[in-house]
């Protein structure tokens, strides 16, 4: 397979410290033109490290790469949202959709008890509703039946383990899985290649010193991940020597609770 680079929609690249500007940056690097989606609303509710203008420079530093690249605010929790991102992310350059690249979350620590019935529909929405509904918005662009050599579309969803105290991001990412792997079976024939990536610890704003050395102590490989780790994986499966990968549940993670 030979095919060349297209364009890559990217979700969730809203704040330089984060695994979906990585994941940019590798997808430039390998010639992708990219649409990068961000919601600033969110990232600062957060209230993690962010500049003022991040969004512009992370496009900034991938067309120093020499590729185009198109940004896009949004709210993924609106369900019109992401058949607009697949539009313009199909129509803005005129090449093919290479692969949707799904970094975006909604993750709001909080238990059984303490989680409201507002934060979970949200987490929902984000999570595993706007996934479904990008998915679905690339099945409608895809051939009734696909070279078996020539994947289409790859598609990358990033999940989680967390289950305990941050229930419904955890609860959601796992829906998200289940999805992500039936549109792997349902539509792969129509040239859909589609994984789930669960990167393991990396720390982009949201550990503590304590969080960091248990990551640490936890994981074979004696670091936290990088967003680099993260985006190398992806920038195989979204290459034309990843086209065998598909329907899987991967870990990118240095190993961590392996043992």
């Amino acid at each position: 397979m030979t095919r060349p680079p297209g364009t890559v929609l990217v979700t969730g690249v809203g704040r330089r410290r984060s695994i979906g500007t990585g994941i940019a940056l590798g997808l430039a690097a390998d010639g992708h033109d990219l649409v990068l989606h961000h919601w600033r609303p969110y990232d600062d509710r957060l209230g993690y490290e962010q500049g003022a203008d991040d969004p512009a420079n992370i496009a900034q530093e991938c067309r120093d790469l020499g590729v185009r690249v198109e940004l896009v605010e949004s709210d993924l929790s609106d369900p019109e949202v992401p058949e607009a991102l697949v539009a313009q992310a199909v129509s803005v350059f005129g090449g093919p959709l290479r692969g949707v690249v799904m970094s975006h979350c909604e993750s709001v620590d909080s238990s059984v008890t303490t989680t409201t019935l507002e934060s979970w529909e949200r987490h929902f929405a984000v999570n595993t509703r706007a996934a479904w509904l990008l998915l679905r918005a690339v099945a409608d662009r895809l051939p009734e039946q696909a070279d078996p050599d020539e994947p289409v579309t790859s598609v990358v969803a990033l999940t989680s383990d967390h289950t305990a105290n941050n229930l419904p991001y955890g609860a959601s990412k796992g829906a998200l899985d289940r999805v992500v792997i039936a549109a792997a079976v349902e539509l792969g024939r129509r040239g859909l290649r589609a994984n789930v990536l669960n990167p393991g610890p990396i720390d982009t704003g949201w550990m503590t010193e304590e969080i960091r050395g248990l990551g640490v102590g936890q994981t074979p490989a004696g670091r936290l991940g990088r967003p680099s780790d993260t985006a190398d994986l992806v920038r195989f499966l979204l290459s034309p020597q990843g086209g065998w990968v598909t329907g899987q549940l991967l870990h990118s993670n240095g190993g961590f609770n392996a043992g």
